[in-house]
């Protein structure tokens, strides 16, 4: 299970309020001027304050190649169920990101099979030798119901959809972004499948046949 590695995160609002307050506490106070001066000082320590609280994130990064899932390697990050979509050594770029509550993902495939589809959403358990071994959709408001196939619960903004078209060099790219973080733990791949994910009641959440799993923990606590 990969967690987040080479992320990056930003310094504390914490920190931002301290060095102002200790710029607050050295002012002389024996005239108005210092007191004005104070004023402003502490109502600019607490704007920091909210602007460094508002912009910190952590980020998660993956960069792999797919691998075969036979022989299966425990150590793959990438794996491929179909070779002719998703080639053996085709490259997956994968980014979790959070700020504030809210977290966007981002997914780009290289030389992958050109002109087609692909559907893609975060699962709950990490890759394995079989395609089913990455488990059901994430999804922020369990569905109580399984396999999900109900839109209230199925849909983008309780799951993370990462749809793509690839072009003509078997390149594509797609983002999400939804107003909640994963629960610890609880999401640990994107898998991809064979077409874009179906919206209708009773089919919410279908995209065909699993082609590939990449190993991801975007945990953000």
């Amino acid at each position: 299970m990969l967690q987040p590695t080479g992320g990056t995160v930003h310094d504390s609002p914490d920190r931002a309020y301290s060095s102002v307050t200790e710029q607050v506490l050295s002012l002389p106070m024996h005239d108005s001027g210092s007191a004005a001066r104070l004023l402003i000082s502490v109502v600019l320590a607490a704007f920091l304050l909210a602007i460094a609280g508002c912009t910190s994130h952590t980020e998660t990064s993956v960069n792999a190649s797919f691998q075969p899932a036979e022989p299966f390697d425990e150590d793959a990050v990438a794996v491929t169920y179909d070779e002719g979509a998703l080639p053996a050594g085709s490259d997956v770029e994968l980014t979790a990101s959070s700020t504030g509550d809210g977290s966007t993902y981002t997914l780009v495939l290289d030389s992958v099979q050109a002109d087609r589809d692909f559907g893609a959403h975060l699962h709950t358990d990490p890759c394995g030798q079989e395609p089913e071994d990455s488990g059901p959709h994430y999804q922020d408001e369990p569905d109580p119901e399984q396999p999900s196939t109900d839109p209230e619960y199925a849909n983008p903004e309780n799951e993370v959809w990462l749809d793509l078209t690839t072009d003509g060099a078997g390149h594509g790219e797609s983002e999400a972004t939804v107003d909640w973080l994963p629960r610890s733990g609880e999401a640990n791949s994107v898998v991809l499948h064979q077409r874009h994910t179906a919206t209708a009641e009773g089919e919410a959440g279908a995209a065909g046949d699993r082609l590939g799993c990449v190993n991801v923990s975007p945990d953000f606590d």
